[in-house]
């Protein structure tokens, strides 16, 4: 229900600010804004379910010949010791599992057009064993919380940004956005388990200390590297491990004489009927934000957070990526743009630009994965999903805040 509260609360919210616009400084003109923003989120909620539409049908595809050939079982059945820990109302050797293991590594390496349809299909997966098909279960939640965390060992996209904003060291944030994605990642998946009485076993303990020594091994391999190298050999990694898994699947296709171009076809069509139902999702959540945003109550809120940190005493460098912050869990798009009008204003060297480099990678776009992974099993009820979710988010902007302070 926390869902429904929120989107509520962003009209609100916006009509207040456009009233208060309108009654202290005559601007009329505020009311048109919203209004063109909602029409343009509208647009553009559907241009982002039409261009998912061609990724989704090729990576659905992929996943069904993985599945016909047994490969993601045989994943299922390499991380059931971990998952069946934190999904326990998932059966050994499901499906579900498998996709579950496949998002959250495409995840990790910062393949986020992978990702999505190998989260959909996680859920599409898991709505099978759902009782209530309208209530989001305690594995649903589970799994999108990990998403929202947005653990990721290679954050690609960030370094290319500050590259070519004219980054002198454009990989300095690596470590520091690996730290606090961590750290997100961490708080909330402890959060779920204590919520949902997931217990803390030996099993489960040496699971999450193996995790953390991995990441403390890509931490050291990468940080080993010149500056020039990091991006591209991160880069090559990616995107060898992914092209790797397409060759695995259809491999182990040809082993168990399947037709692999038809298997691939019917995992397609399953894409294209996903991008479609996810539509009237991503148009509520992206009209609610577009009309936030345009009606400059994000803005007044920085203010106000500003001169309340001046008056304090505090340090206030780090509220000039305060935008980032709070547009993170909206949009991702959003919080990248706002991400790039601080490196251009303040150039890409500054502190306040690194800071919003690595408060832009502590975290996944929180509403977004919600409507995107809710809406495509048609799952109405999100329980506690959005709190937890919204936790992840604070940890990560808090800890990257303080580990950008330690950094730089």
């Amino acid at each position: 229900m926390i869902l429904n509260y929120i989107w509520i609360a962003f009209f609100i919210v916006a009509f207040l600010c456009c009233l208060g616009t309108t009654l202290f400084t005559g601007n009329t003109g505020i009311w048109t804004e919203v209004m063109n923003a909602s029409f343009s989120q509208a647009a553009f909620a559907f241009e982002i379910s039409l261009g998912l539409t061609g990724v989704l049908s090729l990576w659905l595809g992929i996943m069904k010949i993985g599945e016909r050939a047994g490969v993601t079982g045989r994943l299922a059945r390499m991380v059931s010791p971990l998952f069946s820990r934190l999904f326990p109302g998932i059966p050994a050797g499901h499906p579900a599992l498998g996709a579950i293991f496949m998002n959250i590594s495409a995840n990790m390496l910062g393949l986020d057009n992978a990702a999505t349809p190998m989260g959909l299909k996680a859920m599409q997966e898991m709505q099978t064993l759902n009782q209530r098909k309208d209530t989001a279960t305690d594995a649903m939640i589970m799994f999108l919380v990990l998403n929202a965390s947005g653990l990721c060992l290679i954050p690609i996209s960030i370094m290319m940004y500050r590259a070519q904003g004219g980054a002198a060291n454009p990989t300095d944030v690596f470590i520091p956005i690996l730290l606090a994605t961590g750290i997100a990642t961490l708080v909330g998946l402890v959060a779920l388990c204590i919520k949902q009485r997931i217990r803390f076993d030996r099993v489960l303990v040496s699971w999450l200390a193996g995790i953390a020594l991995a990441i403390g091994g890509v931490v050291w391999f990468f940080a080993s590297l010149p500056a020039d190298k990091m991006e591209s050999y991160s880069a090559f990694a990616a995107n060898f491990i992914l092209f790797a898994v397409i060759i695995l699947f259809i491999v182990a296709g040809l082993r168990k004489r399947l037709n692999i171009y038809d298997t691939f076809i019917e995992g397609a069509k399953e894409g294209f009927k996903t991008a479609v139902m996810i539509i009237p999702y991503l148009v509520a959540i992206l009209v609610a934000i577009g009309m936030l945003r345009a009606s400059g109550a994000l803005g007044v809120l920085t203010g106000w957070v500003e001169q309340g940190v001046a008056l304090i005493g505090i340090d206030t460098q780090w509220v000039g990526a305060l935008p980032t912050m709070l547009m993170k869990p909206l949009s991702g798009s959003g919080s990248c743009a706002m991400m790039l009008d601080v490196m251009q204003a303040e150039g890409a060297d500054a502190f306040v630009s690194k800071l919003a480099a690595c408060v832009r990678g502590s975290t996944d776009t929180t509403f977004y994965i919600l409507a995107v992974y809710f809406g495509s099993v048609g799952v109405m009820r999100t329980r506690y999903a959005a709190g937890y979710a919204l936790l992840c988010d604070l940890i990560g902007a808090v800890s990257a805040t303080l580990i950008a302070y330690l950094f730089f």
